[in-house]
């Protein structure tokens, strides 16, 4: 393996990471905005109001998406794999 492959393997696995999270974090950042306009607009300035919202979205998401980002990490581990097993 050479210097080319190693920066292709390490790039593929970035990619993963970030379709593989994009669901989740998308979402936490939305309900995150959509609370933050709440407490704007409420003048409520509750610390754990940001955390709890935001930890069931996340929840929800991930059980929503989870076949999407599990085809994504067996993906990569099937072209990695085949990598190795090609002598890549």
């Amino acid at each position: 393996m050479n210097e080319a492959d190693a920066l292709d393997i390490v790039q593929s696995a970035i990619w993963t990471v970030v379709a593989a999270s994009g669901p989740a974090v998308g979402g936490a950042m939305l309900v995150g905005i959509v609370i933050a306009l709440f407490q704007a607009l409420t003048q409520i300035q509750e610390v754990t109001l940001t955390f709890v919202p935001k930890i069931l979205a996340i929840f929800v998401i991930i059980a929503f998406t989870a076949t999407f980002t599990g085809a994504q990490v067996y993906a990569f581990t099937q072209e990695t794999f085949a990598r190795i097993e090609h002598g890549y």
